[in-house]
Formats: structure tokens, sequence, C-alpha cells
């Protein structure tokens, strides 16, 4: 028995041997003889009681992010995030933010409202710009593969050395960091979160940008030192374009709001059209990994015993 939330629910395909229902993980479950749950995107409270599924061996995100779920998983319950699912559309986002940050649209759109022919001469491009990807899994490949395109130079970053692909020669270790801060115009930040990426970027960190420089968060806002990067924004050394933020919601009279060169969506990267039928496929597969393996594919943690 598997549970899938309504918005893909008739996108899933029958699966021989699974019986499946909807289910938004919001209300009380539907049976309790649930093996495997689909978690949607929109909040799911249900999650905080998954130790009163006495079946239950498998969840399935529709984020990328795990870390608000990990801590309710039951010992022995297997969670798998939506790999590749939000690649595209998180990319996307990313490369709308810097656009606009770069191009000055939110400046543009305040003239319109007002009705002012708004010129500037001395204006930012992307093309030539050097970019850092702090994060080089699929929304970095995906996002690199995005800016070549643009003219920029791109160097990722990740938890550990590799050999490049066809968009980066190398990845570099996340140990690099200071070296390549000050050598950037823009660093965005891809990485989960996590203990160990909590707070990476900081006060010292944003202070090795050059200035002028743009940080551009689709991780997760913790990622990010808020209260270092109002006072770098705030003083019109940096800029910022976030579609995440800490806290969140950001809370009306933040001073993020309102601090000078930053620009804020509410976390729709991973959003949009694409998002149904691309998490109903992921899903299917998943769903029939666990038929012939009793497991779930991309396994991202296990609960365990407390």
């Amino acid at each position: 028995m598997i549970s899938v939330p309504a918005v893909i629910a008739d996108l899933v395909p029958p699966v021989d041997g699974v019986e499946i229902v909807r289910w938004d993980v919001v209300d009380e479950p539907p049976r309790e003889d649930l093996e495997v749950i689909v978690v949607p995107q929109t909040p799911a409270p249900f999650v905080k009681r998954l130790h009163e599924l006495p079946q239950l061996r498998g969840v399935i995100l529709s984020s990328a992010g795990f870390d608000n779920v990990v801590r309710f998983l039951p010992p022995g319950v297997q969670m798998a995030n939506a790999v590749g699912v939000h690649d595209t559309a998180t990319a996307e986002m990313a490369l709308a933010l810097m656009l606009a940050a770069q191009r000055d649209l939110p400046d543009y759109v305040r003239a319109q409202d007002e009705g002012r022919w708004l010129r500037r001469e001395d204006r930012r491009s992307l093309a030539d710009q050097r970019v850092l990807l702090v994060g080089y899994g699929g929304i970095g490949r995906a996002l690199a593969a995005r800016l070549l395109p643009c003219e920029t130079t791109v160097t990722a970053v990740a938890s550990r050395a590799r050999d490049g692909d066809e968009y980066v020669e190398r990845v570099h270790p996340v140990s690099d960091l200071p070296a390549l801060l000050p050598e950037h115009d823009i660093v965005v930040v891809a990485v989960p979160l996590s203990e160990a990426t909590r707070g990476m970027v900081g006060a010292e960190q944003l202070a090795l940008m050059p200035d002028d420089a743009l940080l551009v968060n689709v991780g997760r806002g913790p990622l990010v030192d808020t209260d270092a990067l109002i006072a770098e924004c705030g003083s019109g050394r940096l800029r910022a374009a976030l579609d995440v933020t800490d806290p969140e919601p950001l809370p009306d009279g933040h001073p993020l709001w309102h601090t000078p060169g930053v620009l804020i969506s509410p976390h729709v990267g991973g959003g949009g059209r694409a998002y149904p039928p691309r998490q109903a496929r992921y899903v299917t597969t998943q769903i029939e990994h666990y038929l012939r393996t009793g497991g779930l594919a991309h396994v991202v943690a296990t609960g365990q015993e407390h």
C-alpha cells in the first residue's frame, strides 16, 4: 500500500502488485497499512506522526532538501529525496535571479509602477562574470549548463575534490573557498542543509567576496548568516538574490525585506508546471524499485533508534 499526494495522483500510472491511495499527509491516514508514503511539497503536518504508521518502510519526498523531515523518521524507515526532479526549475530560478539582479530589473519594475522612464548608462551584465557554484550536484550542473552560453566563467565547489565534466575543468573541495571567494563576481549557494553546512557563508566568507559581488542562495536559508548578509548589503558593499531565507517565511517587518541590494523570492525555485509530471515519473520509478528490492533508491537517510 502506497500513498501519493493529490497533485500527482492522476499522473502516476497503475503498477501491478501495488495499491495506490491519495493522501496529502495532512489529516489522518486513509489506512494503517501504508508501507511507503510520498510527502508533498506543501506543508504536511502528519510527518511529525510517522511513528503512528506501524507498517511504514519508506518515505519519498517531493523536495530535494530533507532537513525538515529526517528527525521524524521512525527507526529503520528509509527516506529518499526528489533527486533530479527540481534541478532544472531551481537552476532556472537561480539564473533568473542573477539576470534580474545584474540588470537592475527590480528598479525598472518599481519605476514602471510609478510611471517613470528610468535609464542607466552604467549597467551590470551577466556576460564575462566569474561565477562560483558552491554545491555541484544536480542543481549545480544544471546551472552550469545554462551559465556557459551566457558567456560566463564557471568554477565549481563541492564537499570533496573530483574531476570535472563537460562544464568545469575540475571540482574544488570546500576547503578552497577562502582562496576562491575573492576571485568571483557571483557566488551561488546550492548545497543541502546539514550541521556541517549550516552557516557556511558567514561574516568571514562574505568579507572575502569582492566589492559589488552578488550572493545567490537557492539552497536553504540557514546556509547563510542573515545578520552578516544584512550588514554587508546594508553597507552597499555586496548584493544578494535569495530564493530562501532564514527565517522562512520571512516575517513582516524583518530588516532583510528592506535591505538595499537584496532581491527576495519566496522559495519558489523548485515549483512550476514542470513539477507534477516530473515528480510522478520519479515516484513511479521508486515504486517499481520498491517492488523489485523491498527498499527505495536514492536513500538519503534511515531512521535511527533514539
